[in-house]
């Protein structure tokens, strides 16, 4: 298939081109090539490649970043996507669009199902809500609501990585402390895995919504406590907080488990547990920097 993946210098976007990249032709749009606010360029662009699928993983995923410019923050998630799904139907390209656990209240104590009620809690979570809607309005596409991300990024210099892993190993070779939530429960998930999941779900041509991580609960605490351990660190130097006094302007949901019931019923098995997915991203990124 030909596949054109937005955001591809992203975090996600680079495990996805990766990854799809192994068995498909893909164009790999970073915001240098494509900018989703500009509606006439999104179209420009899908029409010069006539893809078969977007996989659209551009946008502002930062909480704080879309707190602190709601307006902002709607142009890019909201009206950007508009901008893809739009210029995507206009050559019958299917989508798939990469959404949030941050879509849910956060006031749960069971796992959140596909079925649950969305009442986002942040602006961020509003935004990605309302773009997973408008994408899904179309019922031949995917939406994939995801967790805290860690996995491969692309080589930049000066870029800040968004990856909450890496930038806890950064901090602890440096010999600094890294500070997180420590009340902060939910799933974990590795780009690679999950990318290769996505291709699996888009390659069966089973549309729909799916809830996808690495399988297993984690609070991001033990998340980099784990990490810290496997490099070879001392995990005592990551420092758990309560969320309420992490000061930060974009809200986060103490409670964001997701169950997979979607990707089971349609038959497809969930991503391996997330220490699993940890120890290889931990080793091969230890491997990189030697």
């Amino acid at each position: 298939m030909r596949i054109a993946v937005t955001g591809a210098s992203g975090l996600f976007g680079h495990g996805l081109a990766q990854v799809f990249g192994s068995r498909h032709t893909v164009a790999a749009l970073t915001h240098a090539d494509i900018d989703i606010t500009d509606a006439g360029r999104v179209r420009e662009v899908l029409a010069d490649l006539r893809p078969e699928v977007v996989v659209h993983s551009a946008g502002i995923r930062d909480p704080d970043t879309a707190e602190l410019d709601p307006a902002r923050a709607f142009q890019v998630n909201f009206h950007g996507t508009r901008n893809v799904a739009e210029a995507a139907r206009a050559v019958s390209a299917k989508v798939v669009y990469i959404s949030s656990d941050a879509v849910f209240d956060g006031k749960q104590t069971r796992p959140y199902t596909e079925n649950d009620p969305t009442i986002p809690a942040s602006v961020y979570g509003r935004t990605k809500l309302r773009a997973e809607q408008c994408v899904r309005a179309t019922p031949e596409s995917w939406a994939f609501r995801v967790s805290v991300l860690f996995g491969p990024e692309e080589p930049a210099p000066g870029k800040t990585s968004p990856n909450f892993i890496r930038k806890g190993l950064g901090k602890l070779a440096a010999g600094e402390e890294y500070v997180v939530a420590s009340d902060q429960l939910g799933n974990a998930t590795y780009t690679l895995d999950a990318a290769a999941t996505i291709m699996e779900v888009v390659e069966s041509g089973r549309y729909g919504l799916y809830h996808l991580s690495n399988a297993g609960v984690c609070t991001r605490l033990e998340l980099a406590r784990h990490a810290a351990s496997l490099a070879g660190f001392d995990p005592g130097k990551v420092v758990g907080r309560p969320l309420a006094q992490m000061g930060r302007p974009g809200k986060r949901l103490q409670y964001a488990v997701m169950a997979m019931d979607a990707l089971e019923q349609a038959g497809f098995a969930v991503p391996r547990p997330w220490q699993d997915a940890l120890a290889e991203y931990v080793k091969n990124t230890m491997s990189d920097e030697r």
